[in-house]
């Protein structure tokens, strides 16, 4: 198996470290990754400038740009193969709920949504991305993946799936099992954090994320809570059917003579 291997934070993450360890012996790994962190850079990518591909002295390829353009380079003709799967990850910090919408960790594996297998992101839960640095158990999220390969490599799922992995920051023999999660919900984001009052060029600080809000049995909040490995399988049709024939009534009514 060819796995293209990617991530938010940079190609210099201990997270995509220890992930392109854990599979170089049952896959052949190629990663591109940003030059620099790329958090919270959602699906964006670089369109109105070239993007620099430079590789490090250990074989990595790191990209002057966004995770999304990683990817996108990678299964659009930069390579000479073209990868069966894209593996994002390991995440610094959780990409849990609504966190999804934000995260470049999962971006990357939307973007490979296009290759014949599932597409994986993967992030280590710990205490958020204030405490980086103290997290601990990266081995513990990429022998969850590796897990997570073996399986799909027996038992496929449909090639446009895209699973969200979200494992606790604790070692292997701490975890409580793993299961299928749907995504929570957080509360409306923290307040912005004022950081100059010059009328001219005011500037802001983006506040903390919201606490939990939807965080029961069956979400991926619960199940890193207890110390599970949270898989939840994401979708890019963003269309809310049930509410398709209450708008085309409203619609319906309005005229645009």
């Amino acid at each position: 198996m060819k796995i293209l291997l990617s991530n938010d934070d940079g190609y210099q993450a201990p997270g995509l470290g220890a992930l392109a360890k854990a599979l170089s012996d049952i896959a052949q790994v190629t990663v591109i990754a940003p030059s620099t962190n790329r958090s919270c850079a959602s699906s964006s990518l670089t369109l109105r400038q070239p993007i620099t591909v430079r590789t490090a002295a250990n074989g990595m390829m790191h990209v002057d740009g966004t995770p999304g353009d990683c990817v996108h380079l990678a299964i659009n003709g930069m390579l000479d193969f073209q990868p069966d799967m894209v593996v994002s990850g390991i995440n610094a910090g959780s990409n849990l709920g609504d966190d999804v919408i934000y995260s470049g960790t999962v971006a990357a594996a939307i973007e490979g949504r296009f290759l014949g297998l599932p597409a994986i992101a993967v992030s280590l839960a710990g205490e958020g991305l204030d405490h980086e640095d103290h997290l601990k158990h990266y081995d513990t999220a990429a022998r969850v993946t590796r897990q997570i390969i073996r399986n799909l490599d027996c038992s496929p799922l449909p090639k446009d799936t895209i699973l969200n992995v979200n494992v606790p920051d604790v070692s292997w023999q701490r975890l409580e099992g793993i299961h299928a999660t749907r995504c929570g919900a957080r509360h409306q984001s923290q307040p912005i954090i004022p950081l100059s009052s010059a009328a001219e060029a005011r500037q802001f600080q983006i506040g903390p994320a919201g606490d939990k809000a939807d965080a029961g049995p069956g979400t991926d909040f619960y199940a890193i809570a207890n110390n599970q490995v949270s898989v939840t399988p994401l979708q890019i049709d963003m269309t809310r059917y049930s509410r398709m024939p209450e708008i085309a009534h409203w619609v319906s009514a309005m005229d645009l003579s």
